[in-house]
């Protein structure tokens, strides 16, 4: 019978025995367990890789816009009359700028009402239209006009212009809404460009209906026509000679503001602008005018814009370099060397860095290698900036340095713009051939339209303007052609249809009163179509065009038209780039367009190759990630076989104490009869 504990009866320690041996058995785990160990450090280091070059391309992300490298401000001596900011367009200079007047809106007010709350008239249905526009003409008193017959020489008479960039709106009143509140809540619901208030003076009759323009500016001012319905009784004039408005005409709303331009002298030559910011008064320069008064705008380059964006790259580049130098280093003292010591992928990705940073660019302009701008490599291997070198080349090469580190696209046709390229485009100049234009989609009336809109009759308009649609209700008057064409237009540029897709329209009037409809939008998507028993009134005949797209070749490829966009074709080697053609002769040849390649731009399009869900580290991290899997399966099994082994080898020394316990314990027996048999023969 076997012993329950090995090694009891025989004294040898089967525990200890099995355990030595299986400490030898384990040896090829410790291996596992340091190959295992070196994988996930490198795997790690590839992190530390990857978050480096990550740094690296958010700088470059930061360099690849033109703009950083072609900034300009624009600095007014005294900020509290008005401040600046300026694009690349702008002139360097100073300039001297005087304000006269502030933009404002126009507030009209009715007469007094006892309360807010009594009805306004008999209650029945009338439009109020509210219109925007200029009025000319008259002399001008206390910020109103007025015809004055003795006057010499003879004033021209009073008018209202409308202005078409402004859409103004109907408002319905009736029997649920003819009080004061009433009137001033559906105003503001309306939502027309006209807040409304109700002001109290504290007379006998205290309560006065306030309207405002939301928009500030002469072109602001405000017409209110008012039109009862043609079924309703005769004889009520309440609401009418409450709310109508006409600045060209009879007034009986009171104005206490005047719509007003802002007003000012930019180095003598006088400026105007319907509200507080005026653009292009100094060419590339917009004005915030704060109050009136005179200051000297100064105008000129960023400069510590672009000696701080070349200082970032050179930083970036050099925390990328001591990064992959602590990766890859070994120190003889330790005998310990970096994670990614001897990995041929981390020394290709730094040398692919090292090599397109110091090669000189192709198809830029003057400047095509960093050291020209006072970038340069250190023997060590980090790079150094000598900022003396970059403001030389800021103060004689300004215009190139967008080109060192941006892509950029230039045209030798003024009427040629450069918008964008795709990864197949490269550097190079090629010819531009346009054959066609783009147009924009239209409907034309054959024959005048008729001024005159009735409610009921002709007011009733569907449009469908570049596949989308909308319909509307046309303010009952009577217009010129040149007034119906700016009404229209501001009508339909201000459906909610159309804004929320972004449509608009232009609006004209010929010599002869026809009337075209035009979409803004150029290209074969371009369509308009009218329809409503306003339609026929309004363009009689009509002629429906649809818009084209241009057409031509870049490079000698044929190139696709979407809109005013040429994109040139697969078979050239600007593949992709992208130019829009605004005008200019054809069928003609255009010049040139050209393409180049800045550093930040190819170097981000290398990081992306490093760095991508597909690219050279994750690839790297993905077969160490593999390996560490084998390895894990590896260690399975051989845990499983030394469980075996270890099972066997218990079995065998615990099978060896029960022989040797035996053979003891016969050599006892043996051992005490002999000794009795020597005890009897003595």
């Amino acid at each position: 019978m076997a012993l329950s504990s090995p090694g009891i009866g025989s004294n040898l320690n089967v525990t200890d025995i099995v355990s030595q041996l299986m400490a030898v058995e384990a040896r090829p785990l410790n291996l596992l367990a340091r190959k295992e160990a070196n994988y996930l450090a490198k795997v790690s280091a590839f992190g530390t890789l990857k978050g480096a070059l990550s740094t690296f391309q958010s700088t470059l992300d930061a360099l690849k816009l033109p703009s950083k490298f072609q900034g300009v401000t624009a600095t007014a001596t005294d900020a509290s009359i008005l401040s600046g900011t300026a694009s690349s367009k702008a002139v360097a200079g100073s300039y001297t700028v005087d304000v006269t007047k502030l933009a404002q809106a126009q507030t009209i007010a009715t007469a007094g009402k006892a309360t807010t709350t009594a009805p306004i008239g008999d209650g029945a249905k009338t439009t109020l239209t509210f219109q925007f526009g200029t009025v000319t003409g008259g002399k001008l008193a206390n910020g109103v006009y007025v015809d004055d017959p003795l006057a010499v020489p003879p004033l021209d008479p009073r008018a209202f212009t409308q202005d078409s960039l402004q859409s103004g709106g109907s408002v319905v009143i009736d029997s649920t809404n003819n009080s004061l509140q009433g009137i001033r809540d559906a105003v503001n619901k309306a939502n027309i460009g006209v807040t409304a208030t109700i002001v109290s003076d504290g007379s006998g009759n205290p309560h006065h209906l306030v309207m405002t323009s939301n928009a500030t500016g002469a072109t602001s001012t405000m017409k209110i026509s008012v039109a009862r319905d043609a079924a309703a009784p005769a004889g009520d004039t309440a609401l009418a000679d409450l709310l109508a408005y006409d600045p060209a005409g009879a007034q009986n709303m009171t104005q206490s503001t005047a719509a007003q331009d802002t007003a000012l002298t930019v180095n003598g030559i006088p400026v105007t602008a319907r509200n507080k910011t005026v653009a292009e008064a100094i060419q590339g320069v917009s004005l915030t005018i704060n109050k009136i008064g005179s200051t000297t705008v100064n105008v000129a380059r960023d400069t510590s814009a672009i000696q701080n964006g070349v200082s970032s790259l050179v930083k970036a580049y050099n925390d990328l370099d001591k990064t992959i130098k602590t990766l890859t280093a070994y120190d003889p003292a330790t005998k310990v060397g970096g994670a990614l010591l001897g990995e041929a992928s981390v020394r290709n990705i730094q040398s692919q860095v090292r090599t397109m940073l110091g090669d000189s660019l192709t198809g830029g302009g003057a400047l095509t290698n960093l050291t020209q701008v006072g970038v340069t490599f250190q023997r060590d291997g980090s790079m150094a900036l000598d900022s003396a070198k970059l403001t030389k080349a800021i103060e004689t090469s300004f215009d190139d340095l967008a080109g060192l580190f941006a892509s950029i696209g230039t045209s030798s046709d003024s009427l040629v713009k450069y918008i964008g390229s795709a990864t197949t485009t490269k550097p190079g100049t090629g010819a531009l051939f346009v054959s066609a234009l783009a147009t924009r989609g239209q409907v034309s009336g054959g024959a005048a339209a008729n001024p005159v809109i009735t409610l009921g009759s002709n007011d009733q308009l569907n449009l469908s303007v570049d596949g989308v649609s909308t319909s509307l209700t046309l303010a009952p008057n009577t217009y010129t052609a040149q007034s119906l064409a700016a009404y229209l237009q501001s009508a339909i540029n201000g459906a909610s249809e159309f804004k929320a897709g972004g449509v608009t329209v232009a609006v004209s009037a010929d010599a002869d009163g026809k009337l075209t409809i035009m979409s803004n939008r150029y290209g074969s998507a371009s369509k308009v179509d009218v329809s409503g028993n306003a339609a026929d009134s309004l363009v009689p005949s009509p002629t429906d065009t649809d818009g084209t797209d241009v057409a031509g070749t870049i490079d000698g490829v044929a190139a696709t038209g979407s809109g005013q966009l040429l994109t040139a074709g697969a078979g050239s080697t600007l593949s992709g780039l992208k130019m829009e053609i605004t005008g200019g002769p054809y069928p003609a040849d255009r010049g040139t367009v050209s393409f180049s390649q800045g550093y930040a731009d190819i170097l981000t399009r290398l990081m992306d190759n490093f760095t991508s869900s597909s690219g050279l580290i994750n690839g790297q991290t993905n077969s160490l990630q593999n390996t560490i899997k084998d390895i894990g399966k590896s260690r399975d099994a051989l845990n499983l076989k030394l469980q075996g082994i270890e099972k066997r080898l218990t079995k065998q020394f615990t099978a060896l104490d029960v022989t040797i316990s035996r053979m003891t314990s016969t050599s006892n027996y043996l051992t005490q009869q002999l000794a009795q048999l020597a005890n009897l023969s003595g």
